[in-house]
């Protein structure tokens, strides 16, 4: 930085914002030292925003402050401008008119700078202030992630023998070229990238002649935009990362799991690294968990009834509580909350874990080791001779460990557990399938809890939703119970910087409960199915995942298409992708071994007529529909595909066919993949159907589509028409 500018911008502020010269003289110190712009450090110690800061020096040096967030580069004059250049200056080029080149930068430049600048370039400089923040995420998106530091590498004499060798071959200084001061910060600078950006989740995956390097932000993956030349750098890399985790940088053939820990803006963390061999090269995942544990009951996402009703569970003194759901539906992250709310001196408590994911303090941690020998039975077994008050066993996955957890609560323990079901009420027949016996489960288990993770609305573009699909407020209202007459407001993330577009920012839990009371006990020793066990306790209060995540919509803090994809049923129907009226039957390694043929029943077409000739009743009702669209692939490309899912409300309904509200235009003859969600928690009707009308509503904008069900079974037929003739009744 210039003197001469530095004192003038000192002189300036203390004569606009009486700031005192003193403090702006450190902030420029503490500036000079990191080589970064004083104005954060300055915004950061007073009650002036670094916005207008930058507003009252670019009045005084003659130029403007510009908001990079809505501004954008033409790719033809990032060809012109070097990454090099750009990064060593701290600029972003903005635009070039008539050879004059306008550049961003978040403090003024001095002469000397400018015409350093302008000889390199060949331009004329003209400069505009903008934060310091906003320029440096204009560099990594329009030049890639780490763009000037592989610049630097590619410099280094090393670079020619990393990549003049073969991967096979490259056994020897490996663990120089791990240690090369450009490699060391790269791969810095995506583990910090990936803090900033709030990821979980780290992937560094090779392919024939490209890197690709992702970030999984609120539980959904999305590609970094990286420099195509760090694709020669993979093994420099991966050596890096391998050193940090006490790996063996030379094995490549075989899978090897590790452990580092860095720290990142003060925070430490504990990244989990993960390598498997690819033909390409290794693949490496790594976690990121902060060491100490962040959450208590009260940030899970409860409302205040359920956490009351959760502080009830965990201070039983003895019992099983199950938490089931996907993985990564944050199943471990709710038992810690409650294993932390109950951890007191007088109480011991022991977890067997695969693996730890944070560190609790006062608490006996087992990590299991499967090689050997040590694994859930096992340690569950050791750790009843450690005279435990509490126990956690990481996740039940046979009959053995299911029987020792069982008969451990019934000693007079408290077990907090998991499982991998859809539900609440599959966690009992899980159990009863993997081989306990009915009656251990009922007298044992206090309760089932499902979780699911919602992405939240983000708070900085969050407006209210006016493209909802019609009917959608009146079914939230009837699935809640609620007056269809009541106004409710739903509301949707637009996408700003903020979030990085994706107009959500942070997670949050919906739960569903399930307390074994005498009646669902009764079913549990009679081998009731899932759908008898979770229509009892729904009748009981039992609130379920979907009015968990309604509720959350009323509140504004997710989208009904969160709700609505968190908590559908996973699995297409029994794998059949139709094309026209064909239908491939895909049965082994998913290829066509036989071919069927629909034909569209006459009875069918008749739904579509008059009343006074349809054969099924018809009723009106509204209900939610999701479907799909199939297309064509090109027969050489190895079949079909599905188009993205769709949703829309049922106007009227029969056991031959539907009337759907959509804002969506469908072709006739469309053959459409149908899911029709049942009240009252039943099951969904699934089959395939066919379009054979659409009308459009001009005033609107909307469609009213005519479908016909063409492989609905006898069985679900049958369903259909009773619950008809109960609307109807």
């Amino acid at each position: 930085m210039d003197r001469k500018i530095d004192a003038r911008v000192i002189r300036l502020l203390k004569e606009t914002k009486n700031l005192d010269e003193e403090n702006l003289k450190s902030c420029f110190i503490k500036a000079e030292n990191k080589q970064n712009s004083p104005i954060p450090i300055i915004a950061a110690n007073t009650q002036i925003s670094e916005v207008e800061l930058l507003e009252i020096i670019a009045q005084d040096f003659r130029t403007e402050y510009i908001d990079l967030r809505n501004s954008a580069i033409e790719k033809l004059l990032i060809k012109k401008v070097p990454v090099k250049i750009a990064s060593y200056y701290k600029f972003a080029p903005l635009h070039l008119e008539n050879r004059v080149l306008t550049i961003a930068r978040a403090y003024p430049l001095d002469i000397k700078i400018l015409d350093e600048i302008r000889t390199h370039l060949g331009y004329s400089i003209n400069v505009v202030l903008s934060t310091e923040q906003d320029v440096n995420e204009m560099l990594k998106k329009y030049y890639g992630l780490g763009a000037s530091t592989v610049e630097k590498i590619i410099a280094q004499k090393a670079y020619d023998h990393v990549t003049s060798k073969k991967q096979d071959d490259l056994v020897d200084d490996l663990e120089e070229t791990g240690e090369l001061t450009s490699v060391i910060q790269l791969v810095n600078q995506i583990i910090l990238e990936a803090f900033t950006k709030r990821a979980t989740d780290i992937h560094i995956e090779p392919y024939r002649n490209k890197l690709r390097l992702r970030y999984r932000i609120d539980g959904i993956l999305y590609d970094a935009n990286v420099s195509p030349e760090i694709n020669n750098f993979l093994i420099p890399i991966l050596s890096r990362i391998k050193l940090m985790s006490n790996l063996n940088i030379v094995e490549k053939r075989v899978p090897q799991d590790g452990r580092a820990i860095v720290q990142v803006q003060g925070q430490t963390l504990d990244l989990r690294v993960s390598f498997i061999p690819t033909p390409h090269g290794e693949s490496v995942v790594i976690r990121i968990l902060p060491t100490v544990m962040l959450f208590g009951l009260d940030k899970l996402g409860l409302t205040p009834l359920e956490l009351d009703f959760f502080k009830q569970l965990i201070h039983k003194p003895h019992g099983i509580i199950f938490v089931t759901g996907p993985t990564g539906s944050g199943k471990t992250t709710t038992l810690y909350a409650c294993l932390s709310s109950i951890n007191t001196n007088a109480r011991k408590i022991i977890t067997i874990e695969d693996p730890i994911e944070y560190e609790l303090e006062g608490i006996t941690q087992i990590q299991i080791t499967p090689e050997v020998g040590l694994d859930f039975s096992r340690g569950l077994r050791s750790m009843l001779r450690h005279d435990p008050d509490v126990m956690m066993v990481g996740e039940v996955r046979d009959l053995e460990t299911a029987e020792i957890a069982i008969r451990v609560a019934l000693t007079g323990h408290l077990v907090f557990s998991t499982l991998h079901t859809n539900d609440a009420a599959s966690g009992i027949t899980r159990l009863i399938d993997i081989g306990l016996e009915p009656y251990l489960v009922a007298s044992s288990v206090d309760a089932f809890i499902a979780q699911r993770l919602l992405r939240l609305n983000c708070p900085h573009c969050k407006a209210e939703d006016t493209q909802v699909v019609p009917g959608l407020k009146a079914q939230i209202l009837k699935e809640l119970g609620k007056n269809d007459d009541e106004e409710i407001k739903i509301y949707r993330g637009k996408g700003c910087q903020a979030c990085n577009f994706t107009g959500f920012y942070g997670r949050t839990a919906i739960h569903e409960i399930l307390v074994l009371n005498e009646k669902l006990k009764a079913l549990t020793s009679t081998k009731a199915s899932s759908d008898e066990i979770k229509k009892c306790a729904v009748a009981a209060g039992m609130k379920t995942l979907r009015q968990s995540g309604w509720l959350k919509v009323l509140e504004g803090q997710t989208t009904t298409d969160e709700v609505l994809r968190v908590t559908q049923a996973d699995a297409l129907p029994d794998n059949i992708v139709p094309v026209d009226e064909t239908v491939y039957d895909l049965k082994k390694d998913g290829k066509p071994s036989k071919m069927l043929k629909i034909e569209m029943p006459e009875k069918i077409e008749k739904t579509i007529k008059p009343h006074d000739q349809r054969i099924h009743e018809r009723v009106e009702d509204k209900l939610y529909v999701h479907y799909k669209m199939f297309k064509t692939k090109a027969k050489d490309s190895g079949g079909l595909e599905y188009e993205p899912e769709l949703i829309g409300v049922t106007k009227n309904i029969s056991a031959g066919g539907i009337l759907l509200n959509s804002s969506e235009q469908i072709s006739k003859g469309t053959i459409l993949d149908v899911k029709m969600e049942m009240p009252n928690n039943e099951r969904q009707i699934e089959c395939l159907a066919k379009v054979i009308r659409c009308t459009e509503f001009v005033q609107n904008k909307n469609y009213e589509i005519a479908i016909c069900f063409l492989d609905l079974a006898s069985a679900e037929r049958s369903r259909l028409n009773r619950y008809i003739n109960n609307v109807s009744s």
